[in-house]
């Protein structure tokens, strides 16, 4: 496979003395609505409050010390900002991250307290143009969101984790933005149990995936308004739609109201306090979207982050339903 088990298995051995051994939670609620044996796996407990720190500081451990020493610069609209921030402050370098102006504030507020730097754009669609031009600039080391492989290494580790947690899983649901968490952990998943389906989920009003394997090729994604921020990057990665060509057994499809849904019964019913991507895996099980999935099945979603500003969370509940 594109990302070994071996890599896989020395992320995990770099960066368990740091992180959090997330746990699996059941819910009874929500697999009795969605037809299946549910359980969560909680990254939104993680770190940070996502999966992100998994990849971005095996990369950044990864690194000779010499190469550290020349700081870190990255481009996020929230969670991988904030993971690269607070693995920079754990490795003593300096960073600096590109960050969209309307990215959600509690994330800023994040990457700032740990002492990174914000370049705040105006446009989403140049951020990796502000970021190479920061690159260039600084010489500082670039800690992609999604398409480095030692990044994907680190993400596959909650795929071991959730096979050590629960071997007899019959499908893993894992969210889709540009597509690491879901590289890395179907590399894990099909490297442990082949029979186990992978299945990923994007925005119905901005996948990037879907267009980029009916193309060949990643392919410009389109920016709704959303409260699933981390589901809309500029493109996929070129290494994630490989893994998903060759591991990944079906992709679905949710809406801005289906994700909604979600958000409210995970904190209802399970009362876990999840943003909008991280609820997204669930959302696709509640919607009855995931046709792989036979009734009664072992299946584990995984809640991939828990940054939501509490205004946005609130409003859910609000007369008018509305999203922010």
């Amino acid at each position: 496979m594109l990302i070994s088990l071996e890599s896989i298995r020395e992320a995990a051995a770099r960066i368990a003395p740091r992180l959090h051994r997330t746990p699996m939670l059941s819910s009874r609620t929500l697999g009795d609505a969605a037809g299946v044996a549910l359980q969560l796996k909680c990254e939104s407990f993680q770190k940070t409050g996502s999966f992100k720190p998994r990849g971005a500081l095996n990369i950044i451990l990864s690194l000779t010390p010499e190469r550290r020493a020349k700081g870190l610069v990255s481009v996020s609209a929230g969670n991988h900002a904030g993971a690269v921030a607070w693995a920079a402050r754990e490795a003593g370098v300096p960073c600096t991250v590109v960050m969209p102006s309307d990215a959600p504030r509690s994330k800023m507020d994040a990457v700032r307290g740990y002492g990174a730097t914000i370049i705040a754009h105006e446009d989403r669609a140049t951020l990796f143009d502000r970021l190479r031009e920061e690159e260039a600039r600084s010489g500082a080391f670039f800690v992609h969101p999604f398409d480095d492989l030692t990044g994907l290494a680190g993400a596959g580790t909650t795929g071991l984790e959730i096979l050590e947690q629960a071997p007899q899983t019959d499908v893993v649901v894992v969210a889709i933005g540009g597509g690491g968490l879901m590289a890395g952990v179907a590399c894990a998943i099909k490297a442990l149990r082949p029979q186990c389906k992978v299945v990923g989920v994007e925005l119905e009003a901005g996948p990037g995936m879907t267009p980029a394997l009916a193309a060949g090729k990643s392919v410009p994604v389109p920016r709704p308004r959303t409260l699933a921020d981390g589901l809309t990057p500029p493109f996929v990665g070129a290494h994630p739609l490989q893994v998903a060509r060759e591991c990944v057994d079906e992709i679905v499809l949710v809406t801005e109201d289906e994700i909604m849904h979600a958000m409210r019964m995970l904190l209802l019913r399970a009362k876990l306090y999840v943003e909008g991507s991280g609820a997204a895996a669930t959302a696709a099980l509640l919607a009855g979207k995931v046709k792989s999935v036979a009734p009664g099945s072992r299946v584990v979603s995984i809640v991939s982050g828990g940054n939501v500003d509490p205004e946005r969370l609130l409003a859910l509940f609000s007369t008018s339903g509305g999203a922010a």
